[in-house]
Order: structure tokens, then sequence, then C-alpha cells
């Protein structure tokens, strides 16, 4: 009997995950967790205003404001991530981002500080059913007793997603 070795075939291999880099990211707060987002993303920290609603948008789109001249969609991270307590408050802020040439502004709970990390300390995250989707997820980074979620922002404010299309 003759054997051949076995090749896998394309869609038995695994797709490469997104690495997050070394470098300053932004701490926040949504819900009862900490996360971190790439601090090259983000333009501007602003306190939270009411948007201007769309028709038709996403429950997670908050509306659109006004930003000198540039109509930003607010998206609230804490619904796009299936996150039960949705609460406005005096330390609700909007993040406005640059994400792939596109101006976005993320509702979250809180901003808590700028920490410098380094990609040997951003470990995996464990794959698992959760509420969050992996893919919005780089890796997981301890930071004194914190542990951080880092996020993808290019796959949590994803332009077709959100019905953007880019301003570059």
């Amino acid at each position: 009997m003759q054997t051949s070795p076995s090749t896998p075939s394309l869609e038995s291999k695994p797709k490469a995950a997104a690495v997050a880099d070394s470098g300053q990211y932004l701490t926040l707060r949504l819900g009862d967790e900490d996360y971190a987002i790439d601090i090259m993303r983000v333009q501007e920290i602003r306190s939270y205003e009411e948007p201007t609603r769309m028709a038709n948008s996403p429950i997670f789109i908050k509306g659109v404001i006004n930003l000198r001249g540039v109509i930003v969609p607010i998206v609230d991270l804490r619904m796009k991530l299936n996150i039960s307590k949705v609460e406005y408050n005096e330390f609700t802020v909007v993040i406005i981002l640059n994400v792939r040439g596109s101006i976005t502004g993320a509702v979250v709970d809180a901003v808590s500080d700028v920490v410098s990390l380094d990609s040997k300390t951003i470990k995996p995250a464990p794959q698992f059913e959760s509420a969050i989707d992996s893919r919005f997820i780089l890796g997981l980074a301890h930071v004194g007793e914190r542990m951080l979620i880092v996020m993808n922002m290019e796959a949590l404010l994803n332009n077709a997603e959100l019905g953007m299309v880019p301003t570059t």
C-alpha cells in the first residue's frame, strides 16, 4: 500500500491572528472591564454630548456630530460589544479615532491613563464563547494589578459594518 504525505487544505489552515504592537495604549473603562487601544489611533477625547440621531442606523451608532466641519459617526462601544449596563454620566467620554482614514467617535465609560506595552507582554486571548467577538481582541496584558483587554480597533470599527466611507 502506498501512502502519500498529507497536505493540509487551505480551509484547514488557521487564520493568522492580528498581533498587538509594542507602543503606548490609552486605557479606558467599559462596564466592569479595563481596555486598551493604540494611542496612535486617538485624535482627541471629548466630553459626551448627545449626537444627532440618524434614521435606520444600527442601535450601537448613537448618531453623528459636527466636529470642526467633519461629520463624525458616534459608536457606543458598550452597545457594540453587548455590555449590558449602558449609563451616561459625568465620566462618559467620546474618543475621536482615526481608523483606516475614517474618523469615528467611540463612547466609553471613562478613560484612565496611557501605558506602554511591549508586544511580548501582550498575551493572546483565550478563545471561548463570549459576548465579545474574539476578532475585536488583540490580546490581554497585565499592568500592575489590572488586566487590560487590548482591542483591535480596525476590526471593531470596520467601515463596511458601520456604513462609513473613508475620508482620505
